[in-house]
């Protein structure tokens, strides 16, 4: 069966899910891809080169399945591909949403892409989330979202039929490469490997690690995650505050990564928001013991046996569970390595036939 993967925005965990599925598929996948930057012109703009794409992929046969992700304007798409995809079902696999993503206090509300989030749902013959709590959320905020607009408006009749051709598939990691010998040594390593943006909270990270520090505890910390034009101003108060206990400070190659991840004793979550969490997933995998919010997609990333040692409630919550974690080295890497065991089965070894299987179903 021929497929066609069309991601707009190709870098990141984006990439990484498009090219890992491609790999482990058992079907015939093709990728469609833009550049990933510019976001937003990716979305208001990205469908009619894309469907110039669609169109020189389709001269070697046409495709059975479409098959999306969430930086689409898939309506346009479509409409401008119509030729180029004949009859082929198609499928939109939704990273994020524009929707229930927390605004910096830099950015303003703007409808426009949230709006194209739900067209290309309504236009999909299959919605996919990447979590139980990413379709939870969207469903409960689409009502009031689209409550507002001045009349046609889009009822509960079209939402539901939306939500009942939609269902959950994780997304696919290679944690193969992270398999290898631990690398761990006194001190523990407390690991940030999380995007250094406003939605991923680093303030908050590095109020738990002074306060820690400030008790007298003793970690080093790595600083891994991808960076972009501007980092956190909260990264200069750590840095000018720990100064040689933080021993990596940079967006880690692929080569230096699986080193890093294996010589991890903590990762460390502080974020707004997470639909499904790869950085932290690989973490776990590799052996660190995890310390995530209990809320977004925590709850339902580990199982419940571990919540009360691995979930936290607020800064005070963190800041002890951190220190019950730098104390008690031979829990800690027990309950590592159990839930390794859980991270195991998001593999794309075991989550590529699950695709493979809904997208031959759905064509």
């Amino acid at each position: 069966m021929r497929v066609f993967l069309v991601e707009p925005y190709f870098t990141g965990s984006h990439r990484a899910w498009a090219e890992g599925y491609a790999a482990a598929s058992s079907h015939d996948v093709r990728l469609v891809t833009h550049e990933g930057r510019f976001w937003k012109w990716r979305m208001q703009g990205g469908a009619a080169t894309l469907a110039d794409q669609v169109a020189a992929a389709a001269t070697e046969g046409l495709p059975d399945v479409v098959m999306a992700s969430s930086m689409t304007n898939l309506p346009a798409l479509l409409g401008l591909a119509r030729r180029s995809v004949g009859h082929a079902a198609v499928a939109l696999y939704m990273h994020e949403n524009q929707l229930t993503y927390p605004l910096s206090p830099q950015d303003q509300p703007d409808a426009t892409y949230a709006m194209v989030n739900w067209l290309s749902m309504a236009a999909a013959d299959l919605v996919v989330f990447n979590s139980e709590f990413h379709r939870t959320a969207w469903f409960e905020a689409l009502p009031a979202f689209l409550g507002q607009f001045p009349d046609y408006r889009h009822g509960p009749e079209q939402v539901a039929a939306v939500r009942a051709r939609s269902e959950v598939l994780p997304v696919g990691v290679d944690l193969s490469r992270l398999d290898g010998e631990s690398q761990r040594a006194e001190p523990p390593l407390v690991l940030w490997n999380q995007r250094c943006e406003y939605d991923k909270g680093p303030g908050a990270f590095v109020d738990a690690l002074l306060e820690v520090a400030g008790r007298g505890r003793a970690f080093r910390v790595a600083l891994a995650g991808e960076r972009f034009v501007s980092e956190p101003e909260e990264f200069d108060r750590l840095r000018s505050s720990l100064g040689d206990r933080i021993v990596h400070d940079g967006f880690a190659s692929d080569d230096a990564y699986p080193d890093l991840l294996q010589s991890a004793d903590v990762v460390v979550s502080t974020a707004r928001q997470e639909f499904f969490g790869v950085a932290v997933t690989e973490a776990i995998y590799a052996g660190a013991f995890p310390l995530l919010p209990d809320r977004l997609v925590y709850p339902e990333r580990i199982p419940t046996a571990f919540h009360d040692r691995c979930l936290y409630d607020g800064h005070d919550d963190l800041v002890d569970k951190l220190v019950w974690g730098l104390e008690h080295p031979a829990e800690r890497r027990t309950t590592a390595a159990r839930l390794r065991t859980d991270m195991a089965n998001l593999d794309w070894s075991h989550v590529a036939p699950r695709y493979d299987e809904a997208l031959s179903a759905l064509a």
